[in-house]
């Protein structure tokens, strides 16, 4: 007879990650059967050691034309030597969304089955359920489960021979991701705000707090996919829709923002500095935060020097999207210190600030505090920022 355990990730301190290992823990493994809405390349690290020790008998049905499941993703589990399946149902609004993770002994199988998708979100940073089933195939009644599982699923490429297909080469993967059905993991993801605001939000609700330490990427430079909407080149107050452009490339990230970069003072009587350091942030290591602002990011741009003769001083017009909320387009002071034998510039510390200036009240929020603060930059107009905080 089954034995059931459930698993709130995210309110609890279990993972998905060990739950799935641990369905390995078995005895003689003849079977793994991995079906999921979406992969990513993390997603797929999180679990491989097992995945490439039991390669030759796993089998992974995975949906494509998601939007989230990626080349890089698909390429790993290709890499460690098991059997990937993609499910494209040939249609955006008909998504291929079962989770489950089968393991089948030769007396026990275990079984999770819940809402965790192979992703680092899925597997330990968001908040996924599931459902932990250890079944004995000695009992007539588990084994005729296990086997209507496992049966279903693999008449799947029989039946559906033109939508779930066996991913057989990278050129193959390639072809997919060029075709819009596979997500490029090395380009970033623009923002997609669906609401609009026109003044500070009222909205104080913080981060969620949840008792997993949150995974993250290493940042990556990118542009983002190029998006069938319409690009709105101006983007007016009065305008009652999300206005942001669809061809971004992500060319900075912050570490989790603090009351100084949000101008929150800690203290009575101290005074905020409006503005916010540039710094190294999540850039690669091989990239110099001195001089990557002036000279990459910001390059584009009029700059006029200052009295001071070593600070120069720029414009720009910012969009702005917080928790997901269009707050509409600002212009933005940026200076940068061109002084290279400052003491600043020895110590390895910013040298570019962004003043928030008319978006002080915006971001001057703790509900803000340990999100990370993203800047794009518009491909089609190298003059257009967004800056988006989540």
């Amino acid at each position: 007879m089954a034995k059931k355990d459930f698993i709130l990730q995210g309110f609890t301190e279990r993972t998905h990650t060990k739950a799935i290992l641990r369905l390995f823990d078995i005895k003689n493994v003849e079977e793994v059967i991995l079906s999921v809405a979406f992969v990513t390349e993390d997603g797929v690290r999180l679990i491989e050691s097992k995945l490439h020790k039991y390669a030759n008998k796993t089998k992974v049905f995975s949906g494509i034309r998601n939007d989230i499941t990626s080349r890089q993703g698909l390429s790993r589990l290709l890499g460690l030597g098991v059997s990937v399946y993609a499910v494209d149902t040939g249609a955006r609004n008909i998504v291929f969304h079962p989770k489950l993770y089968l393991v089948r002994g030769s007396e026990q199988a275990r079984l999770l089955i819940g809402s965790a998708n192979l992703t680092l979100g899925g597997l330990n940073n968001n908040i996924e359920a599931s459902l932990i089933l250890d079944l004995d195939l000695d009992n007539f009644s588990d084994r005729k489960f296990v086997s209507k599982i496992v049966n279903q699923l693999l008449k799947l490429p029989g039946l559906y021979n033109d939508h779930v297909f066996l991913i057989e080469s990278e050129p193959q993967l390639l072809a997919l991701q060029t075709s819009g059905r596979l997500l490029d993991e090395s380009e970033a993801s623009p923002p997609h705000p669906t609401t609009t605001a026109f003044a500070p939000s009222t909205d104080l609700i913080p981060r969620i707090k949840l008792k997993v330490l949150p995974l993250h990427r290493s940042s990556r430079r990118a542009k983002a996919q190029p998006t069938t909407h319409r690009r709105i080149s101006g983007t007016p107050q009065t305008q009652k829709q999300s206005q942001v452009s669809t061809n971004l490339e992500l060319v900075w990230q912050s570490k989790p923002l603090t009351e100084r970069d949000l101008n929150i003072p800690k203290e009575r009587g101290t005074h905020a500095t409006g503005s916010i350091n540039l710094d190294k942030g999540l850039l690669e290591d091989n990239i110099d935060h001195r001089h990557y602002f002036r000279d990459a990011v910001f390059a584009h741009l009029q700059w006029e020097p200052r009295q001071s003769g070593t600070v120069e001083e720029t414009e720009v017009r910012f969009q702005l999207v917080i928790k997901g909320i269009y707050y509409g387009e600002f212009p933005l002071q940026i200076r940068h210190s061109t002084d290279t034998n400052s003491e600043t510039y020895k110590q390895h510390n910013a040298m570019t600030r962004l003043s928030w200036g008319s978006i002080g009240d915006h971001v001057k929020r703790k509900d803000l505090l340990s999100r990370t603060l993203s800047l794009f930059r518009d491909e089609t107009d190298p003059k257009r920022f967004i800056l988006e905080i989540d």
